[in-house]
């Protein structure tokens, strides 16, 4: 029987990049068990991809909620991976960090979570192609896609539409701590769906 340092349950983003952690420095052994198949399959790797992997059940629990009593007691379809990669393998590649200021509310209630302690996590996972914004990492596993420039043209007019209230439009969120519209970033290399668990996972820990 095989001996491990260490056993992960669940090889979703936290349990790939926990694996690649712990493997990385080759001294430990490490066993990563997943419920579901490899992720790799076509339809996983391909960016469109994520509308044909949203209901197949071979990568996704399929989840519900709970009847939920604000929406006239209904139950929501809630997808979740079943795959190694887990939800980031079967998801629409949106890359976004989250407010600064719900960070900084959560750090109240649990320090080390203000924006301040995460920000710098966030810089050192990324590699982001707009080398010229000081905010965003460049050298991390994470490949960070800038689509500004690629957006449909009503995409633009909504923004201007949202723009003429209070959701002033941004060229890039999380800029600022106020309420903003602007265009996200996606997660992915040019030509394939993969951050994905590629970019997290070592080959040095066994799944």
């Amino acid at each position: 029987m095989k001996q491990f340092d260490f056993i992960i349950i669940g090889a979703g983003s936290a349990g790939c990049v926990l694996a690649n952690k712990l493997s990385k420095s080759g001294k430990h052994k490490v066993l990563l068990l997943e419920a579901g198949p490899s992720d790799n399959r076509f339809w996983i790797k391909v960016p469109i991809g994520y509308g044909k992997v949203f209901y197949d059940q071979r990568v996704n629990w399929k989840y519900t909620t709970a009847p939920e009593p604000h929406l006239n007691n209904r139950s929501i379809y809630w997808p979740r991976g079943k795959v190694l990669g887990g939800s980031s393998s079967i998801n629409a590649m949106v890359y976004v960090r989250g407010h600064p200021n719900d960070f900084n509310e959560w750090g109240q209630a649990a320090p080390g979570w203000s924006w301040s302690d995460v920000a710098p996590v966030f810089k050192r996972m990324e590699r982001y192609e707009a080398a010229q914004d000081p905010l965003r990492g460049t050298n991390g596993p994470l490949s960070i896609t800038d689509v500004s420039t690629k957006v449909h043209p009503l995409t633009k007019a909504y923004l201007r539409g949202g723009g003429s209230g209070r959701y002033r439009p941004k060229s890039r969120l999380q800029r600022s701590n106020h309420a903003r519209g602007g265009f996200i970033s996606n997660n992915h290399q040019p030509g394939s769906a993969g951050i994905k668990r590629a970019s997290l996972f070592t080959p040095s820990a066994e799944a």
